[in-house]
């Protein structure tokens, strides 16, 4: 309330100052345009000039009356109005006369000036004591609305302590439910006390556990079913296939020997991607399973590479580690897996004689660890799906046994059940950059 009158109460004083200040510059200038116009006309005898001075002149007692209206300089304006009726007589008379009214009105317009600059400063000086005025009343309702806001602050700061004291263990409880259901702890039931809508929070957080619990359960047997429904017309088609290459059922001709032998190829590379599928069903449900402890994450990394050292020398590759020891609460296994399979990658792919950086970093809280190498890179339509479960890319390296597509999914699973991120940097260089983020890091 007092914001709203202090600001309508600045707003009308602004406007009043800006047309009292238009008003009287009108003033002088419709003064100075009649003392032309008066002039020029009593020379010339020129009736239309005399038309415009009554013109300036109507124009010029319109700014008088907002004045008047404004009730500034009384005294100054009925001077200049009585000023400007001598000036009206004197343009009354014989043309032989004319230019003597003309010296005799050039003087009236002299003193008209002069008064003008007696109105311009009144108004200016009515409209500085108004300002200060209204300064005073800002400076006293600042005051009292500072007291106010203090007033306000204080109660305010109390009820949000009490309140902070009585809501702080729900919501961290509350907090920590969420932060287990995003790192894929489902086996917690949640049950948290507190106000209605805290209790209300936490049964929806409850239904939401068991129906990812549910979801999990349902999406693992699916996978075993389907796995073990495959198998089986499979192990009898490649029976089959065995029979026929044997020649059990007959001799075969060249071509049928080459029909069997290409049944033969399908039927393992069907059993190789039921048995990758179960794999990744079977590293999905595992990274539900962390067993966090305090982990060294540097000397994680020289283990992986130490592990791999035969595939890495074998390629005249260079491995190289970088960084600072970085601690972090994770499941070692799980996340040792997920390096390998990025180092795996990266030496795959490197050519002979090139080099594989790991480097292990720490940004606001987080701990970083970026793997590249300067192989062929990933291609620009591969790039979006290239953490999808089974997708190949098309930059395979020659020479090389293609993969079943399901080691960056593996990572991905590994990495997001620890609350982190991996993702595929876009640095325009050549080769890939994978980079690993962990929460919780020191």
């Amino acid at each position: 309330m007092i914001l709203e009158q202090l600001m309508a109460q600045s707003s009308d004083e602004a406007a009043r100052a800006l047309d009292l200040t238009s008003s009287s510059q009108n003033v002088t200038a419709r003064s100075l345009a009649m003392e032309r116009a008066a002039r020029q006309g009593l020379i010339f005898n020129d009736p239309v000039l005399m038309a415009r001075f009554r013109e300036e002149l109507q124009q010029a007692q319109a700014s008088l009356q907002r004045l008047r209206r404004a009730e500034v300089a009384q005294p100054h304006l009925d001077r200049w109005q009585k000023q400007l009726h001598d000036v009206a007589v004197l343009l009354q008379g014989p043309p032989d006369t004319a230019l003597d009214r003309e010296r005799r009105v050039a003087l009236e317009f002299r003193d008209l000036d002069s008064v003008n600059s007696r109105i311009a400063r009144v108004v200016q000086d009515d409209i500085e004591k108004r300002d200060r005025a209204l300064r005073e009343s800002l400076a006293a309702s600042r005051s009292r609305l500072m007291q106010q806001v203090v007033l306000a602050i204080v109660l305010a700061a109390v009820l949000a302590v009490a309140l902070g004291v009585w809501l702080a263990r729900p919501f961290k409880r509350l907090e920590k439910a969420v932060v287990d259901l995003g790192e894929n702890r489902l086996d917690r039931r949640i049950d948290i006390r507190g106000p209605a809508d805290v209790r209300r929070l936490s049964q929806q957080l409850e239904w939401l556990r068991l129906r990812l619990t549910e979801l999990d359960a349902d999406k693992a047997r699916f996978l075993r079913h389907i796995s073990h429904e495959l198998k089986t017309p499979l192990a009898a088609l490649r029976e089959g296939v065995s029979l026929l290459e044997e020649g059990v059922t007959g001799e075969l001709t060249p071509d049928q020997k080459e029909v069997a032998r290409i049944l033969r190829h399908n039927t393992m590379v069907l059993q190789g991607q039921i048995e990758a599928l179960l794999n990744f069903n079977a590293a999905a449900f595992e990274a539900r399973q962390l067993r966090r402890q305090r982990v060294d994450l540097l000397a994680l990394l020289h283990e992986q590479v130490e592990a791999q050292r035969l595939q890495w020398q074998g390629g005249g590759l260079r491995v190289e580690v970088e960084g600072r020891p970085v601690w972090a609460q994770v499941d070692a296994d799980k996340l040792g897996t997920a390096v390998a399979n990025l180092l795996s990658n990266a030496i795959r792919f490197s050519p002979e004689g090139g080099a594989v950086r790991l480097a292990l970093s720490t940004h606001e809280g987080r701990a970083r660890i970026d793997i590249s190498d300067q192989g062929a890179g990933v291609a620009a339509e591969d790039r979006e799906r290239i953490f999808e479960p089974f997708y190949r890319g098309e930059r395979q390296p020659q020479d090389a046994v293609r993969g079943t597509g399901i080691g960056l999914s593996i990572v991905q699973e590994y990495i997001a059940a620890h609350g982190g991120q991996v993702t595929l940097l876009d640095e325009g260089m050549p080769g890939a950059h994978f980079r690993i983020e962990l929460p919780h890091a020191s």
